[in-house]
């Protein structure tokens, strides 16, 4: 297993890797050779400008490409050391330990309480009904959504508003335990206070799981990640402490984007 250490203290292990993944949409590739690792509790970044092929290849970390017609996936994408993409491999239970949000929420059209505990329950997570309202609370707490709905467990989750939504999306995704949680623009559909309550809830829930985020708000990759890695034209151009991304950057290209220059 490969790692990389952090700042002189106990090495960090990788959780997910990508290794030269190419994906192509037919005869188009999408994504070109690109090789990342997303660490254990860390918040990755993905920017760039659109079309760069950063939700590309996000959705490759779930294997969300396979819904997608003429899609196909080149190279390897490990989860602790295991290849996604092997035939044995049951893509439902990748699904569970690697949640995704998306950037439109999209609660199902049943009770708050029904949204939480579909997982747990096709999944076979609950012992019985005690055991499910432990997961379905636990998991709207951790999405900082507990206090504003624990007395209208029963009505509509579409009922709440977008960043409401969003958390109870979040709640939903974290309710089956996953190690990884994949952002694609989760706040691009909401106004800057449930903004706000989604980059508060991305640190705490970064110590306890991997996340990597795609986001087109240079500002808040900023303000949420420890890595960011910038994407142009399909090729990873350059991936580094967020820091030294916004204020020192390898490569021109990565200085002209953060300035304003293109993209």
């Amino acid at each position: 297993m490969s790692s990389t250490p952090n700042t002189g203290l106990l090495p960090v292990r990788t959780k997910m890797s990508a290794q030269d993944v190419r994906i192509y949409y037919g005869q188009h590739m999408a994504v070109k050779g690109i090789s990342l690792d997303l660490l254990e509790n860390e918040v990755m970044a993905f920017i760039g400008p659109s079309g760069c092929g950063k939700s590309t290849l996000l959705r490759a970390f779930n294997r969300m490409n396979d819904t997608i017609a003429g899609c196909r996936v080149e190279g390897r994408i490990l989860l602790d050391g295991e290849d996604i993409q092997d035939p044995s491999v049951d893509v439902v239970m990748l699904r569970a330990r690697i949640g995704m949000v998306f950037q439109k929420p999209n609660p199902f059209p049943k009770s708050i309480y029904d949204n939480v505990a579909y997982g747990p329950r096709i999944h076979g997570l609950a012992r019985g009904r005690g055991d499910l309202d432990d997961i379905v609370e636990d998991s709207l707490r951790r999405a900082g959504l507990w206090d504003e709905v624990k007395d209208r467990l029963n009505s509509s989750g579409t009922g709440l508003s977008g960043g409401q939504q969003q958390r109870l999306c979040i709640a939903r995704a974290i309710a089956v335990s996953p190690e990884v949680i994949l952002m694609d623009e989760p706040c691009s559909a909401l106004d800057p206070i449930a903004t706000a309550k989604i980059e508060e809830l991305i640190a705490e829930l970064s110590r306890q799981y991997s996340i990597a985020i795609v986001t087109h708000s240079m500002q808040q990759a900023a303000r949420v990640s420890d890595r960011t890695a910038y994407f142009h034209l399909g090729e990873l151009v350059e991936v580094n402490a967020t820091d030294k991304v916004f204020t020192q950057p390898d490569n021109p290209l990565t200085e002209a984007y953060i300035t304003g220059r293109f993209g």
